[in-house]
């Protein structure tokens, strides 16, 4: 079938509408039916190939996996990229890489100023710290900011999806100080893996690849003024750090994890050997000339 052909049964759906629609809308669905049909013919997909994907996305929603096929396929990823070029283009610099968000996340976990503890104090794993502060294009700390934090437990599962957990375990908003700092106590987390047996991993299979996250802790972090970010920082050592199905890991946000003991734990109520992780969070002021960095989407 040739691009008239093509563009022509187009055409003809396009004729079909009985009211004018939403222009944006129309834009974007006829372009990505134009380019599925053009695929399609090209590579001569079946009637049977295309019912088996299609049956297979209704599946994945219904499974609640098309937030880990969009992370898996690299679609947040992709529109991470895009976002850095569009800053850079508006000439922002500086400022702490974003990265993926990832299906997971939970509104109004508990908020406290300064420091929070993320664990209930039974979690198995190694005591963490995680210390630093938050701070503007002038270098100067943020007092204020809202750091949103969470990451999965020992078995790499996460509260409110994992019933077996308390609610917001391991999830906690603070509120640097007033000298722009915060700092939380945790349990170093683990890497995980996609649902063995889930839809992701059904298509990765196909594909020859792996579905494993190295360890990660996400966070938002958001203050007046400036645009929203959202990243998370890498585990060192994990032998996914680098082949992350999910394509998160990014240059400057692997910090080194040190162990400390004595004194230093002190502050946390901490007694013997611990890790501890400085990190510092850059934000970036806010611009009317770029596109925004607060993402809509459905959350928990």
């Amino acid at each position: 079938m040739d691009i008239k052909t093509i563009d022509a049964l187009l055409n003809k759906i396009n004729e079909s509408a009985t009211h004018e629609g939403n222009a944006r809308t129309k834009q974007v669905v006829n372009r990505i039916i134009r380019d599925l049909f053009i695929t399609i013919d090209d590579l001569d997909v079946t009637p049977n190939e295309f019912w088996s994907a299609l049956n297979y996305l209704g599946e994945a929603g219904q499974s609640g996996e098309l937030g880990l096929l969009a992370a898996g396929l690299g679609f947040e990823h992709f529109l991470d990229v895009r976002l850095d070029e569009a800053e850079t283009k508006a000439g922002l610099a500086g400022g702490t890489p974003r990265t993926i968000e990832g299906p997971l996340y939970v509104a109004g976990a508990p908020e406290s100023t300064g420091h929070a503890r993320l664990d209930n104090g039974n979690e198995p794993g190694e005591t963490l710290v995680m210390r630093g502060r938050v701070l503007g294009e002038d270098g100067q700390p943020v007092r204020g900011a809202l750091v949103e934090v969470w990451h999965a437990n020992h078995l790499g599962n996460y509260s409110h999806f994992d019933k077996s957990q308390a609610e917001f375990n391991l999830r906690r908003s603070i509120r640097t100080d007033e000298n722009g700092t915060y700092s939380f106590r945790s349990v170093v987390p683990i890497g995980y893996s996609v649902p063995p047996e889930g839809k992701t991993q059904q298509l990765l299979d196909l594909l020859g690849r792996h579905g494993h996250r190295p360890a990660h802790i996400h966070f938002f972090v958001s203050a007046p003024g400036h645009r929203k970010l959202t990243t998370q920082i890498n585990i060192e050592g994990d032998p996914y750090l680098w082949d992350d199905f999910a394509f998160a890991t990014r240059e400057g946000l692997v910090p080194a994890v040190k162990k400390e003991e004595g004194a230093t734990g002190k502050p946390y109520g901490i007694d013997g050997q611990f890790a501890l992780i400085d990190f510092d969070f850059s934000l970036v002021k806010e611009r009317n000339n770029v596109p925004t960095s607060e993402v809509e989407r459905v959350r928990a």
